[in-house]
């Protein structure tokens, strides 16, 4: 999975003409997911996400989390994030999931999110939707679990998703 990351003050997403949502402060999450991706890297972003502290603190340093200005966030799924455009000028997306699969993945993230006691607003999965935002800083940071290392991620795969409650981590 793939996450674009605004740190903004204000966020929407209007589908058909009508606002969806909005929210104030916090992240604009952009949401690519990639055809091998599984529950493991829903569980690395979250907990990626849930702790970057990208948050001016007292003194003007970035060192507060989504979580510590008690912030929002719009998640909105976003499956160009996987286009490829080595090739000619037209992008492709074979890589990009499957609907069912980006779907599952996807609402797996947000709930996620949502058990960390994080307010999260959505989009609607599949749409043509029209985003707007008032990035803070300007603030966007990307992260992707591919790039995690192997010994991160074997150790994601030792350990049982029934096990470990998503939000634990």
């Amino acid at each position: 999975m793939k996450v674009v990351i605004q740190r903004v003050t204000s966020a929407s997403v209007v589908i058909n003409g009508k606002m969806h949502n909005e929210i104030q402060k916090g992240f604009l999450i952009l949401v690519g997911v990639h055809e091998e991706d599984t529950l493991e890297d829903v569980q690395y972003l979250v907990k990626k996400v849930t702790n970057l502290r990208i948050f001016e603190d007292e003194n003007q340093k970035m060192n507060r989390s989504i979580r510590d200005i008690s912030g929002e966030i719009l998640s909105i799924s976003q499956f160009t994030l996987y286009a490829d455009t080595k090739k000619g000028n037209r992008p492709s997306f074979i890589k990009a999931a499957a609907f069912d699969l980006a779907n599952k993945l996807y609402e797996a993230f947000n709930q996620s999110l949502q058990e960390n006691e994080i307010s999260v607003k959505t989009g609607a999965f599949g749409a043509d939707m029209k985003v707007s935002l008032v990035n803070d800083g300007p603030v966007t940071i990307i992260i992707d679990s591919k790039s995690i290392s192997k010994i991160s991620k074997s150790l994601l795969t030792c350990l049982s998703i029934d096990e470990i409650p998503l939000y634990k981590l």
